[in-house]
């Protein structure tokens, strides 16, 4: 998977519930959901949600508490398609 495609798609899912917009603009692998996004813990589960949604695929509850942040996230979903 293209990693800046990732990002981007990524961007757009997190949106409705990242309350730092500036952080939004500039997401990267490294950006943290909680810290600089500024997204609660019950938002990251929609987030979650909505990267299964997205990409078709189950991410399983130890894998959802390490999806931390963008590059995570990526791993876990790359992961996931793999074994498709």
């Amino acid at each position: 998977m293209d990693k800046v495609a990732f990002i981007e798609q990524l961007r757009e899912i997190v949106k409705p519930y990242a309350k730092n917009q500036a952080a939004l603009a500039n997401i990267n692998a490294s950006t943290d959901f909680i810290n600089d996004l500024k997204i609660n813990s019950a938002n990251l589960v929609d987030v979650v949600l909505d990267v299964e949604e997205k990409y078709d695929i189950v991410i399983q509850n130890e894998e959802m508490e390490r999806m931390l942040n963008v590059q995570a996230a990526m791993d876990i979903v790359e992961a996931k398609l793999s074994e498709k």
